[in-house]
């Protein structure tokens, strides 16, 4: 059940017209209801694998706000750890581990085949998004930071909120819990103009930018490899680039959407991060909710635990923990070799610091003289894009080849070319203004006749622009 669908609409206008005549407990009742239905409308079959990984860090959860000896404690955390880290091991990497291990015994003159049954599993849907906020939870109740929720039905209503169950954004205990268990604030006209802003820009970047544009990239990478000159490579990296932000940034925006007409408020997870003037600040407006989950549970501990001492200690571990985000991403190479390019990334810019080479634009500084450093990070970010998008290495080094051959201007450079400056034009156009006023709602502060005029153009470009297939949102794979 898709969002941008009208299946999802017409579930979601029951749902609203019951939840606002209901009070707090009937709310959280009926979401925990709305929530299994949203999920087993995809595949009812792994609804009980859900309640069992709610139950078990519900029962270690619980168990570890009794518990006062610390190596008990440290015996709980590490089963939580194996049950949520073994189960996403099992259906997301089981297969490709199984893949390799085939093809490295082919290489001594074995033939193996990978099983039947691990060949087709099936992942599924958000299984990393909820791993990560459950250890979230863990670790933060062994910290103390939060209380263990005593009720199995609150805990199940926290971990499957339906808004940002399949692709986040990653919410704490701290932020979210508050929220489920205190009565709901009625839907003001404030309210409700914040959830219409989230929804419209949501719709915009995931039907206009990301499904117009993924007709681009799609081609592109099918192309045989003697195909694909440099202008194909670039056009493919941009066009990708804007596809994956539209698709990940639109599902993040139009959960809060849903989310602020139901009385709630979520993190923010996406504030234009195409205008970055640096890798780091990159990843502090990227999906912020994963990166800062990393931080404070990976990055972090591995600070604290590892024997190196200095710069090498931080190099080590940034790489380290950057390694992991590719490898949270999916079971390909690509993904590994995607997430080690960006912890070059973040090395080199710390290093170039350190040495005087490299200093970003002071606070305040004009857009204008921002545009050198945006432009160069935004074209370190597609390198990764290419990465990230390729379906194996051999193709990305292909990809790469190709920016070093032939650079011949070709009818698909030029309506690839047109495409992106129809749809995603629009969307940075719109992103400077709201840059310029350092203010991700700034469209709400703006005059009616604004507000009406933004509306209006994305309305128009949703209902005479459509494309050509409606997809799925690409991190639900993930």
């Amino acid at each position: 059940m898709l969002f941008h669908t009208l299946t999802f609409w017409v579930f979601f206008a029951v749902f609203l017209s019951v939840y606002w005549r209901l009070g707090m407990k009937g709310q959280n009742l009926l979401l925990l209801l709305a929530t299994n239905f949203f999920y087993g409308w995809w595949d009812w079959r792994f609804l009980p694998l859900i309640w069992y990984l709610v139950s078990v860090d519900y029962v270690i959860g619980r168990q570890l706000g009794r518990e006062s000896r610390a190596g008990v404690r440290k015996a709980l955390v590490a089963l939580s750890l194996v049950s949520n880290l073994g189960l996403l091991f099992v259906f997301k990497y089981l297969n490709f581990f199984a893949g390799e291990t085939c093809q490295l015994a082919g290489l001594f003159g074995q033939h193996w085949e990978v099983p039947f049954w691990i060949r087709n599993i099936i992942l599924p849907l958000g299984i990393s998004f909820h791993t990560f906020q459950t250890i979230s939870y863990v670790m933060d109740v062994y910290r103390r930071r939060t209380q263990p929720v005593e009720r199995w039905l609150d805990y199940a209503l926290f971990c499957g909120f339906f808004p940002q169950l399949l692709a986040g954004p990653i919410e704490r205990g701290s932020t979210l819990m508050p929220q489920l268990f205190t009565p709901r604030p009625r839907l003001t006209a404030d309210a409700f103009a914040e959830g219409f802003y989230h929804l419209m820009a949501g719709l915009f970047k995931k039907v206009v930018v990301a499904d117009n544009l993924a007709v681009v990239v799609n081609h592109i990478f099918s192309l045989p490899a003697e195909q694909r000159g440099g202008w194909e490579v670039l056009l493919g990296a941009y066009a990708f680039a804007f596809q994956v932000y539209g698709d990940f940034s639109g599902y993040s925006s139009m959960a809060q959407g849903i989310a602020r007409w139901m009385g709630f408020t979520l993190s923010w997870n996406f504030k234009m991060p195409f205008l970055a003037t640096s890798p780091q600040v990159f990843w502090q407006r990227w999906h912020i909710t994963l990166s800062t989950w990393l931080r404070d549970y990976f990055f972090m501990p591995l600070m604290r635990g590892t024997f190196l001492q200095g710069l090498a200690k931080v190099y080590a571990v940034t790489l380290v923990v950057q390694l992991a985000s590719g490898v949270w991403h999916g079971a390909n190479w690509t993904y590994f070799a995607w997430g080690l390019l960006h912890g070059v990334y973040l090395c080199a810019q710390l290093w170039l610091t350190r040495l005087g080479w490299f200093a970003e634009p002071r606070p305040g500084t004009s857009l204008l003289r921002r545009m050198p450093w945006i432009l160069l990070t935004f074209h370190l970010m597609c390198v990764g894009m290419i990465l990230f998008r390729a379906s194996s290495i051999t193709q990305a080094a292909e990809c790469f080849a190709a920016l070093g051959s032939h650079w011949t201007f070709t009818p698909l450079v030029s309506y690839g070319a047109a495409q992106l400056l129809l749809f995603a034009a629009p969307l940075m156009l719109f992103e400077c203004w709201m840059e310029s006023r350092n203010d991700p709602l700034a469209l709400l502060k703006a005059p009616w006749p604004a507000r009406t005029a933004v509306y209006a153009c994305m309305l128009l470009m949703i209902w005479f622009l459509p494309p050509e297939n409606t997809n799925e949102f690409i991190y639900f794979q993930f």
